[in-house]
């Protein structure tokens, strides 16, 4: 996902772990240095959904503009690991 808006300075990165944490995906992450965030998350396609709802609702500071869906590849999935973190900004 690539989420733009206000989602930086706004706690954006935490909700988004936390609400990946709840749902049992793996992924991360991670501000980009245009003020979007970045996130890629995998796990069952109800939860990945559930995740996407979440991330338009956002931490209450943030304004979400737009979230660009891109699906991958089962075989980039399962290099994602069993965990859900923040990545340092790219």
């Amino acid at each position: 996902m690539l989420i733009t808006g206000r989602v930086q300075g706004v706690g954006y990165r935490d909700f988004v772990r936390s609400e990946a944490h709840l749902r049992g995906l793996a992924g991360w992450v991670r501000n980009r240095r245009d003020g979007s965030v970045e996130a890629v998350a995998a796990g069952v396609s109800d939860s990945i959904d559930e995740l996407i709802a979440a991330c338009w609702r956002g931490p209450p500071a943030a304004r979400v503009a737009d979230i660009a869906v891109t699906a991958m590849d089962a075989a980039d999935a399962a290099l994602l690991g069993a965990e859900f973190a923040i990545r340092p900004t790219a």
